[in-house]
């Protein structure tokens, strides 16, 4: 039965009816005749109330579509008079009427019948309801009709473009206007002068200045210089849009003057936006100044709130550090460590000679102070395996290695966390861990990226080093007077040294040979070390395959996709080997491993890898360079090539 026909029986009278069905059943049984008359009766009076009721409901249902349809026509009539362009459309997009606004401004375009046909039956986005036409921008105000009944699709809604051209200019010319606060310091500047001859100093430091004065003038900024290499400078939103456009290229001006002078000149800029007040954004550009510090120099890094944008290095760090800053961080390590109830050690995820040779160096110093360490490594790899079962089967490093699972029982509020060879914690064996430990310290070679541990006590990050082993290989010697340092211990050392420096051919500086001679003088074995990157038959074949069946691009980069079997030292050897082909200038190797998918990259130096494997979520430097991403080997692959594509994109070149 019609549900609406029962609605209306049940509010008539439910019970009178049943009733009366019960007396004629019954009237069955006395008298079938005068019950068949009953019922006939009973029947022509039900339907009759239904038709009746149905009649009245359709009159009722005409009587209220025309005073929709009356409200209509004055609605239109009003449209039809508004300077405002409004439009009627149909649950099918199509336009049913548009008044004479509506035609003078779009003139019935076909690209704007096209846009608002999405609006039909549709909820609009408050933040996609703005169209631009012919230089004026409209937001698009919707109207569900009143009218859209069941039977009624010829009205749907009504759609008004209400002109905020003016706003929408005020906002950007608002947006423009808002200041941008900058840190500039010239990268080695001390350094330059005192290799430059007195009667040149002048010339060189006039020639920088008048470089930093034209750019300023450009953007329309204050700048103040306030020590010899430092500068500070404050202008507008529409210049920094200016600066990104031409992607600072101050930084080539610069470091065209030191090519001139064959001394490596360059700049690093911080640059903070997008703050409510000058407090915050200063604070945003000395962080922005720090990362572009961090990350090696001649490079300009904006910030804006959690936003982190990256221009320029491209040249390799050079070597700045003292030994004076060594001996302090190593008397500030001292004393954490001695304040410290236990000290764990840990590497980046599938840890390699670097990571673990450092660990072992901070177990050391750890160990020279009289506290109990641990190295947390939940399980070894092949790229290590032998220096792991080696060190296990040495006298006296049986409890060396613990289990990440481990920690949580043994952690207590004054226990102290060595990061060693990164600084990103996702990158970590056991990313919890800086949940767990408040007390960090974090040692690191590798430019640094927008992830970090913020939350690390004291941070040694030194770019210009060859090596985390390096690194810690300096502190060992100020941490306490004729340290005893173990053979095996030295080796390890030694081993992440070589493994970092392609045995002392990249990145090599004077500190990294004053390194290896110190651990030389303390019983590392050179024979060993090299034994320790031997590869067998197995990996000698997979590392052939890999060099083999390398796409070579036509800008000079290799790439590689290895066979599941290999490893992440295999891959790192194949990536090397790849750029002893002529006319290869950087090379990517890729590996599926059971979590994720590592990229290992190399290069000769011209091409910048580290800024590559960053628009895939890694990291390094300029000529050495890993990634590990999440995501199908095809689909990596893929992006790697992109990535490689915007890189010569925003370098300019046409490769």
């Amino acid at each position: 039965m019609d549900k609406k026909f029962y609605k209306i029986i049940s509010s008539v009278n439910v019970i009178n009816i049943l009733l009366s069905a019960l007396l004629i059943a019954l009237m069955f049984y006395y008298n079938e005749i005068i019950a068949s008359v009953s019922l006939i009766i009973f029947l022509y009076v039900l339907l009759s109330e239904y038709y009746g009721v149905k009649k009245k409901r359709l009159e009722l249902d005409k009587y209220i579509e025309n005073i929709f349809f009356n409200v209509d026509k004055a609605s239109k009539s009003v449209l039809a008079k508004m300077p405002i362009p409004a439009v009627i459309l149909n649950d099918n997009g199509e336009i049913l009427w548009y008044n004479l606004s509506y035609s003078q401004v779009f003139n019935e375009n076909e690209e704007i019948k096209k846009l608002i046909k999405k609006y039909a039956g549709n909820k609009i986005d408050d933040k996609k309801n703005q169209i631009e036409f012919n230089g004026r921008y409209y937001s698009v105000l919707k109207v569900d009709s009143q009218a859209k009944r069941k039977k009624r699709k010829d009205l749907s809604c009504t759609l008004l473009f209400l002109d905020n051209t003016e706003y929408i200019q005020l906002k950007k010319s608002l947006a423009f206007d808002r200041p941008v606060v900058g840190h500039i310091i010239i990268d080695n500047y001390e350094e330059a002068m005192m290799a430059i001859e007195d009667i040149k100093k002048a010339v060189v430091s006039s020639e920088i200045e008048k470089k930093l004065s034209e750019w300023a003038s450009s953007i329309k900024a204050f700048m103040k210089k306030y020590d010899d290499d430092k500068y500070f400078v404050v202008f507008k939103e529409e210049g920094l849009k200016s600066l990104e456009e031409n992607k600072f290229e101050i930084l080539d001006k610069v470091r065209e003057i030191g090519e001139e002078i064959k001394i490596p000149l360059t700049l690093s800029i911080g640059i903070g936006a997008d703050a409510n007040d000058f407090l915050a954004l200063n604070e945003y550009a000395s962080s922005a100044l720090d990362l572009a510090l961090g990350r090696g120099g001649d490079q300009a890094v904006i910030k804006r709130g959690d936003k982190t944008s990256f221009y320029g290095g491209r040249t390799q760090a050079v070597e700045k550090r003292t030994k004076v800053k060594a001996r302090i961080i190593a008397h500030a390590i001292k004393e954490l460590i001695k304040e410290s109830s236990a000290i764990f050690i840990m590497g980046h995820n599938f840890m390699d000679f670097d990571s673990l040779g450092a660990a072992i160096g901070m177990y050391r110093a750890s160990m020279s102070l009289g506290k109990k360490a641990y190295i947390i490594l939940d399980k070894s790899n092949v790229a290590i395996d032998e220096l792991v079962k080696k060190i296990q089967n040495t006298k006296g490093y049986e409890d060396l290695f613990i289990k990440s699972g481990e920690v949580k029982n043994m952690v207590d509020q004054n226990s102290l966390l060595i990061v060693v060879d990164t600084h990103r914690p996702s990158y970590l064996t056991y990313p919890e861990i800086v949940d767990i430990i408040d007390r960090i310290v974090v040692i690191d070679h590798h430019r640094r990226g927008k992830e970090f541990i913020d939350k690390a006590l004291l941070v040694y990050l030194e770019p210009y080093a060859s090596s985390a082993s390096e690194l810690v290989t300096e502190i060992l010697q100020y941490i306490v007077d004729k340290i005893d340092i173990k053979p095996i211990e030295a080796e390890a050392l030694m081993a992440g040294i070589s493994v970092d420096t392609k045995n002392f051919t990249f990145r090599t500086g004077s500190r990294t040979f004053e390194a290896a001679s110190f651990l030389r003088r303390k019983g590392a074995d050179t024979t060993s070390v090299k034994q320790l990157f031997q590869n067998d038959l197995d990996s000698y074949i997979i590392k052939a395959s890999i060099v083999k069946n390398a796409e070579i691009l036509d800008n000079g980069i290799a790439i590689a996709v290895s066979p599941p079997n290999a490893n992440n030292l295999i891959i790192a050897q194949a990536a090397d080997e790849l750029l002893t082909i002529k006319g290869v200038q950087a090379s990517f190797v890729i590996l599926k491993r059971e979590e994720d998918v590592a990229i290992s990259g190399r290069s000769l130096g011209d091409i910048n890898v580290q800024v590559i494997l960053e628009k895939l979520g890694g990291g390094g430097h300029l000529t050495v360079a890993g990634a590990q991403v999440k995501k199908p080997i095809d689909e990596v692959l893929q992006d790697l090539k992109n990535a490689i594509k915007e890189y010569f994109e925003e370098e300019g070149e046409d490769r």
